[in-house]
């Protein structure tokens, strides 16, 4: 009997095969750094050394894959340290084609250390499929892309950008933090990865960083959890339990949280204060029917331009039901400044273009009274 996705956030799959001796309802945490052995070769359970596997983990990337519709998923202890080994998959000559709206972060990693091991990385806007089209060579080995990106909330077809790398050989890897397995599969599209920064929608509690790599393909999980071994940076027992317990209750926060970021998105759209909202969910974005056609949904991120640096920085310093902080997919409102907080490292000429600006919001919508919200954000405007 297949389960729907409700029933996955809380119980997995049918059957995981990894019990607990006493059959606790909340699967324990295993806070221990090695395990002991039987005999010479031999432990009895699986688990040697906890960098390698432990069963708290084991059983929360049980949870990430169903939730996902993946065959494997490999907990990380961030998402940065996920994306990282994602990349640590390439080498001296290699070439990847990138959104050029992408998390701040990783341009960073890319400058840093992609770069540095001889990796070229072309960054494009992939909704525009000629011009990710155009971008694509013989030494192209991935095209990775976020959608919805971030901050611009632009989409791009997961289905055509998978034919496309496809049909060049190479791989196709997707970030699908903003949506999450909620509302997005990119594997039933064609992606052969999938990202997820686990500190957002999938704990969402603000309480714990963490990341996956969600994937069906049995060499890339063996080479995966080859460099997550070798690198250390495997997720921590007490962080895999709270991302567990998390997801849980994800299909009912991303609900409650998409109607919200609806209503308030409506009502920003209409504020004089504002010049324009990104928000997938609104019949005007660019990008709104592509998305109905891979997503079950819109999540919760809106993005916005406010019609004055003064008034974006009110916002920032006058809200008192949002919280000014970095993140997103937690149970509170954040309101964050991407131009200097999650941004910085976007080259100036691309962040113009771009339009990450003085004037630029970025919300995350989260579990409160909408009409706290909206009051909240009234006043912060208004001033």
């Amino acid at each position: 009997m297949s389960r729907e996705f409700e029933t996955r956030c809380i119980h997995g799959r049918e059957d995981t095969g990894l019990n607990d001796r006493f059959r606790a309802v909340s699967f324990p945490i295993y806070q221990t750094a090695t395990f002991s052995h039987i005999e010479t070769g031999h432990n009895g359970s699986g688990f040697d050394y906890t960098r390698e596997s432990n069963p708290t983990r084991t059983h929360t990337e049980e949870a990430v894959a169903a939730v996902e519709s993946a065959k494997y998923a490999i907990g990380f202890s961030s998402g940065m340290a996920a994306i990282s080994c994602f990349f640590e998959l390439f080498g001296r000559g290699d070439h990847i084609v990138c959104s050029e709206d992408l998390y701040g972060g990783v341009f960073r990693l890319h400058r840093l250390v992609t770069e540095k091991n001889g990796i070229e990385i072309t960054y494009v806007d992939t909704s525009d499929l000629n011009e990710l089209s155009a971008a694509v060579r013989p030494e192209t080995k991935a095209i990775y892309l976020e959608t919805p990106t971030n901050p611009m909330m632009h989409i791009t077809d997961i289905r055509k950008a998978a034919e496309l790398a496809h049909k060049n050989g190479a791989l196709l890897a997707v970030d699908n933090t903003f949506l999450s397995p909620r509302y997005q599969n990119p594997l039933k599209l064609g992606a052969d990865i999938v990202i997820h920064s686990a500190s957002k929608f999938l704990s969402g509690h603000n309480d714990t960083v963490a990341g996956f790599i969600c994937l069906n393909d049995d060499r890339l999980n063996d080479g995966l959890r080859l460099l997550a071994k070798t690198t250390g940076a495997s997720l921590s027992p007490f962080d895999s339990f709270l991302v567990e317990r998390g997801i849980k209750t994800l299909a009912v926060r991303m609900e409650r949280q998409q109607e919200n970021a609806l209503a308030l998105a409506e009502l920003l759209s209409l504020h004089p204060r504002v010049k324009d909202v990104c928000y997938v969910g609104l019949k005007s974005h660019k990008g709104y029917d592509l998305n109905l056609s891979q997503a079950s949904g819109f999540g919760s991120m809106i993005s916005l331009h406010t019609d004055s640096p003064e008034t974006a920085l009110r916002v920032l310093h006058k809200v008192k039901v949002f919280t000014f902080a970095e993140s997103l997919g937690g149970t509170e409102s954040l309101v964050t400044y991407p131009l200097i907080q999650t941004h910085p490292d976007v080259p100036q000429e691309l962040k113009e273009r771009l339009g990450i600006d003085d004037t630029l919001l970025r919300i995350s919508v989260g579990l409160e009274s909408i009409n706290d919200l909206i009051s909240d954000i009234t006043q912060a405007l208004e001033g």
